[in-house]
């Protein structure tokens, strides 16, 4: 099963010549460049042969797994998984009413019995292989006579793909590019759909600082959780049954059994998200000036407006707490963002090396011509999506609203069943049925009215502020209005909609689009209204995306040379795909000009326990700092059991609960942040600010042990309480 097809020849897209310079820290390495990197390797510290870091289904990376926007890894043969307290918070929230709120309280399975289930979309994805697909990709792309129709020809490409690749029943595909579509790659992963929350420690210890220390350091917070996997008792994946079994994976990790130091190496494999290193100065000067500073202010306005409800209805803060960490994250991302911008002259710099490289392409004459027109074809395209940046900014802030997003879904879908499945919008085949449905049984959890009426209030409000000719008028004539009163009236009729009832929503599941069209809910009147110009919207972004397939793999290729050629290091940047990168543990000076220290201990904790949220550690951690109960754990040098740490890792969100891995491969720690000055690196790598804080492992199994025990999770992870 676990076949893996990797073409020699990828390494050539990311290299332009065989020795690049690389040092410790920045790179999000596909792990088949490893090998080409040893020497760097080894000097950071690393004991293992890189060429094992190349077997992405051995031993240590055949353990590491996506849970679709966050990493996870497995801990014992029994299907064991460790990931963040954060990316497990939707599983604890889903469980959580204000009687028994597992957010507040934690929650510790007695037993494989007692192991609840994470959702009916909860996801372990296990990659099984990988296959170099560049040249059919490419062909298929290559052949299209305009912008939208390569768009079509990759999104037909990408269909034809993976469904062959997901022939056998158990399986997930998805297709990668890399290096803004030099290469494509099918990724096949074992789609495991039976997850189950197995331990989650109170919030007073997993969300200890909450936003307050979000991005911050020293920090003191136990962000980890575990999930099991659970198959049919044939060993396949299956949906939740109280019958399946715990999975037994092939490769699990194995903790730690040296003590972490200063200095000593470290290596993170996970899943990061997005970076944009190789962002035109153009697009960064749009998300500097204008994009990053608009969503922050929509994003401040949505968390308050839920917080003050929240202080009035305990079913709404407990509803809309995943939501509102989520807003509150990248709102401290973003804010972040921008001052280190300006701390390090990023716009600057990101200019300085557009020009270099477009000085380089001038040099080469007719070498250097088609990347040349490429670049002035990209800037042109990118100043059209800017003409109608705010409505779409609108648009994204009406799916907030649960009734209309809801709706405007259900309605489309029943459009796209019209079709046979293939030619589908991707997001409304077959294989996304169970996903869809999903949603709609767990809305009850993440939905009430009058929150949801809020939210809806305010993006209507944002509506009715773009300038006319951004505006839509199947929405200018279902307000019926252009003012706050037009609006509340929109509202109140679409409070007689019958999709906050879970039967209804899953009877329109079913429901074909004639009956959409005789329907007189509002919402569903709503989505029928306003889809036919949204879809208006997708076509012109579409064949701007297919012009950009044809031009951004041109410039990117010649950037790689250019970078190559001054013996530069080359990597991709970050697209969900597994990615390693290494350093070692190192604190830093801050902006302050203050030495950090890179591990905090138990002791600081109770100095800044202040008994409310988000430092609300609970009496039983306390009582144990108190009594010195150290379990065991304690470091030699530190003179405790260290908390967190610091490392030069280059991450970014997806990263989250991704495994630290020591020089020998085995589990040392948990990524679950960076620091507040590191949080550029999204765009430019600041080797002297770039940190990564992570939970050390010693004081994962210091909370098991000593504040909730769990001591047939730390059996099983081979860590018996000492």
């Amino acid at each position: 099963m676990r076949h893996l097809l990797l073409a020699a020849t990828l390494l050539g897209v990311f290299f332009s010549c065989s020795a690049p310079a690389v040092m410790a820290g920045e790179g999000m390495w596909v792990p088949q460049q490893l090998p080409d990197i040893a020497p760097a390797l080894r000097k950071a510290g690393l004991k293992l042969d890189p060429n094992r870091l190349a077997d992405l289904t051995g031993d240590p990376l055949g353990a590491v797994v996506s849970l679709g926007g966050c990493t996870a890894s497995f801990v014992s043969p029994q299907g064991l998984v460790l990931t963040n307290h954060h990316c497990a918070y939707g599983a604890i929230q889903l469980n959580s009413t204000p009687e028994n709120n597992l957010m507040r309280d934690g929650f510790n399975a007695a037993a494989l019995g007692d192991e609840i289930s994470a959702g009916p979309n909860a996801r372990i994805y296990a990659l099984d292989s990988i296959q170099d697909v560049t040249a059919e990709v490419r062909a298929a792309i290559d052949a299209a006579a305009d912008g939208l129709g390569r768009t079509t020809a990759l999104d037909t490409i990408e269909k034809t793909l993976v469904a062959r690749c997901e022939a056998t029943p158990g399986y997930r595909c998805r297709l990668y590019s890399f290096l803004g579509g030099n290469s494509y790659r099918l990724f096949r992963n074992l789609e495991i759909r039976d997850v189950r929350l197995v331990y989650a420690p109170a919030g007073g210890i997993g969300s200890f600082g909450g936003d307050v220390d979000n991005w911050m350091w020293p920090r003191h917070t136990g962000d980890f959780a575990f999930y099991r996997a659970y198959v049919g008792r044939d060993g396949r994946p299956a949906e939740y049954a109280e019958d399946n079994i715990p999975y037994t994976p092939q490769r699990f990790l194995r903790l730690a059994d040296k003590p972490l130091r200063e200095n000593d190496f470290v290596m993170v494999a996970g899943y990061p998200g997005r970076t944009s290193r190789y962002a035109f100065a153009d697009e960064f000067s749009e998300t500097v000036a204008w994009r990053y500073p608009q969503i922050g202010r929509h994003y401040r306005a949505l968390i308050d407006l839920v917080e003050a409800r929240g202080k009035e209805d305990p079913e709404i803060d407990v509803r809309y707490a995943s939501a509102v960490r989520g807003w509150q994250n990248t709102l401290k991302n973003y804010e972040g963002q921008l001052q280190g911008f300006e701390r390090i002259g990023a716009l600057a710099h990101k200019q300085s090396e557009e020009a270099a490289v477009l000085e380089w392409l001038r040099s080469r004459g007719d070498d250097g011509a088609a990347a040349l027109d490429a670049h002035a074809k990209i800037v042109a395209l990118e100043a059209q999506s800017k003409a109608t940046r705010e409505r779409d900014l609108v648009l994204s802030l009406l799916d907030n609203s649960g009734l209309l997003s809801t709706a405007n879904r259900l309605y489309r879908l029943s459009m796209e069943k019209e079709k046979p499945d293939a030619m589908r919008e991707q997001g409304f085949q077959a294989r996304d049925l169970p996903a869809i449905e999903g949603s709609l049984k767990q809305m009850d959890r993440r939905f009430v009215p009058a929150m949801d009426r809020e939210l809806t209030r305010y993006a209507l409000l944002q509506y009715i502020q773009l300038p006319p000719e951004q505006r839509i008028k199947a929405i200018d004539t279902w307000l019926g209005g252009n003012d706050a009163a037009a609006i509340d009236r929109a509202l109140d009729r679409l409070q007689r909609s019958t999709l906050g009832n879970s039967d209804e929503r899953l009877k329109w599941f079913a429901a074909d689009r004639h009956e959409f069209l005789r329907s007189r809910d509002p919402a569903l009147m709503y989505a029928a209204a306003v889809t036919p110009e949204l879809l208006q919207i997708e076509l012109a972004s579409k064949a701007r995306a297919g012009d950009l397939l044809q031009l951004r793999p041109t410039y990117l290729q010649a950037v790689a040379d250019y970078r190559g050629g001054r013996k530069e290091a080359v990597y991709p940047d970050a697209n969900s795909s597994l990615r390693i990168t290494f350093g070692n543990v190192m604190g830093y000076t801050n902006l302050a000009g203050a030495q950090q220290t890179p591990f905090t201990r138990l002791e600081e904790i109770p100095p800044k326990a202040t008994g409310a949220e988000p430092f609300d550690a609970p009496k039983a951690q306390l009582d144990a700092i108190a009594a010195r109960r150290d379990g065991g754990l304690a470091d030699r040098r530190l003179r405790s059991v260290p908390v967190n740490f610091l490392s030069d890792l280059d991450v970014t969100g997806g990263n989250s609960g991704s495994p630290v891995l020591d020089a020998d491969g085995r589990l040392t720690g948990l990524l679950f942040d960076m620091t507040w000055e590191a949080v550029v690196s999204n765009w430019v790598f600041d080797p002297a600010m770039t940190r990564t804080i992570s939970v050390d492992q010693r004081y994962i199994r210091w909370v098991m042990q000593e504040v909730d025990p769990a001591p047939r999770l730390l059996q099983e992870m081979g860590a018996a309480p000492r």
